[in-house]
């Protein structure tokens, strides 16, 4: 696979008619009439993994406090938490500056999700529930007005029911700099990973923001000459010192090529009966792009997701080892049981037992085949697979909260091309929710990344199975 076949293929599906037809439904959509206008670069400055809690404490707040005209957090789940008191502080930080310069700084705060009972009865209307200021403080937990007379603040949710989780993650600060984070604001101790972009890719977060969360007054400011000129990538010495992440790394690469990949919600599961085919997931760019990639891998396909119970993904992967390509998958064993249950009927303990079982069976048939067989090329050589689940490390002093569940979302195809974002290989991320995730190609990024990822989880995974060893 070239570099420019991902992109290729992505172009030429979301350019079919039917496709385009399927996506005029979604909002938002601007991408289904310029397919093309979703291939840009990326400066890559920083990429690091830790727990949620210390990846906002050693990048995401530092940033947010020395803002110079605007904040965009958009996130999924709100909840009190460590994070949330810190960035508290920081909005006070902001506003304390702000006031003593004589300026007002916009923050925009969007998210999906805070309680069961918050999203029972939320609005379905895409125009969503906006906070009143007299309500920062006893349903967000956030200071009151009086405490952020410098901010121009507006905190939004959107939330459509059944199962239409608004899942992005993204941080934009001036515009100019973009923090792309696996994780929530909200209390959870789970390993995260987060990169840190700069260049055109901003640009195609602004337009995310803009045509979904914006209200009509912040479409006004979608070309603000107040707003600080594009960021030049910046070099290592003037990036954050990462302490308390588990493993980070200052990058520095500029114009990586890439592919941004939103993938709109859909309110129809579109379930079947169990002993139906499962009905294919919807034309999105982001699952659009992750079944190519899949089908056109030559070597290896490297998944860490939260859980694996997309029959999508699945089928792809089996097809992929039928294929001869190295499959190796790490996720969690017990994460969020109950809402892949209500979700997609299924674990995803039963699946990588299922994907397992298959594996060995065409490993069976191939041993017992015969020459004839062989030589026929009718009993193909499968490929290796390699399954394990995340695990806490036990007995080891921390300089910081030690992650007891896996969160990433991180793909890598034959070690030159990365996606990144907030989907994850379950159901509900391909059928049901809001998803944005970013492709990088760049085999010199996908290094740096595998590095500090390896780092980052040492000592912090069990073995299921390894064909390797059978």
């Amino acid at each position: 696979m070239d570099n420019s076949s991902p992109a290729k293929a992505l172009l030429a599906r979301l350019e079919d008619s039917a496709v385009q037809q399927a996506n005029e439904r979604d909002r938002p959509n601007y991408w289904s009439s310029d397919a093309g206008s979703l291939v840009t670069t990326a400066n890559v400055d920083s990429v690091g993994f830790g727990t949620g809690h210390s990846i906002y404490q050693s990048s995401i707040l530092p940033a947010i406090a020395n803002a110079q005209s605007e904040v965009i957090l958009v996130t999924c789940f709100w909840a009190r938490s460590d994070t949330l008191t810190e960035l508290n502080d920081a909005l006070r930080k902001l506003s304390a500056k702000a006031v003593r310069v004589g300026t007002t700084i916009r923050v925009r705060i969007c998210f999906s999700s805070a309680s069961l009972l918050q999203k029972l009865l939320h609005t379905a209307s895409l125009t969503g529930y906006t906070y009143a200021a007299a309500r920062w403080r006893s349903s967000l937990s956030l200071p009151p007005p009086e405490e952020l007379q410098g901010l121009d603040l507006e905190v939004k949710s959107i939330f459509v029911l059944p199962f239409s989780v608004m899942h992005p993650k993204f941080v934009i600060i001036d515009r100019r700099h973009l923090f792309l984070p696996s994780c929530n604001v909200s209390w959870e101790d789970w390993f995260e990973g987060c990169m840190e972009l700069s260049g055109p890719i901003t640009d195609q977060f602004v337009k995310f923001w803009l045509s979904f969360w914006a209200s009509d007054g912040d479409r006004k400011y979608a070309h603000d000459a107040s707003l600080p000129s594009p960021a030049e990538p910046r070099n290592a010495d003037e990036l954050p010192a990462h302490d308390g992440l588990l493993a980070s790394k200052s990058v520095g690469l500029t114009n990586v090529r890439t592919i941004f990949l939103p993938s709109p919600h859909h309110r129809n599961p579109r379930y079947t009966l169990p002993w139906l085919h499962c009905s294919p997931p919807p034309p999105t760019p982001l699952n659009i792009c992750l079944l190519a990639l899949f089908a056109n891998a030559e070597h290896c396909i490297f998944i860490q997701t939260p859980n694996l119970t997309s029959p999508p993904v699945l089928a792809a992967l089996s097809a992929a080892l039928r294929r001869g390509v190295n499959v190796h998958v790490k996720t969690s064993e017990r994460l969020m049981i109950l809402e892949q249950l209500v979700t997609a009927g299924t674990t995803t303990k039963r699946c990588v037992n299922r994907l397992v079982a298959e594996h060995k069976q065409r490993l069976r048939r191939r041993k017992d085949c015969t020459q004839a067989e062989l030589e026929a090329g009718l009993v193909k050589a499968a490929g290796g697979l390699r399954v394990e689940y995340f695990k806490a490390r036990t007995g080891t002093l921390q300089a910081s909260a030690e992650p007891v569940q896996s969160h990433l979302k991180l793909t890598i195809i034959d070690d030159r091309i990365a996606v990144h974002g907030s989907g994850n290989m379950d159901r509900a991320s391909w059928y049901t929710s809001q998803e944005l995730g970013v492709a990088f190609i760049s085999a010199e990024l996908i290094c740096t990344i595998k590095g500090s990822l390896t780092l980052a989880m040492d000592g912090r995974s069990q073995l299921v199975y390894d064909s390797g060893d059978s």
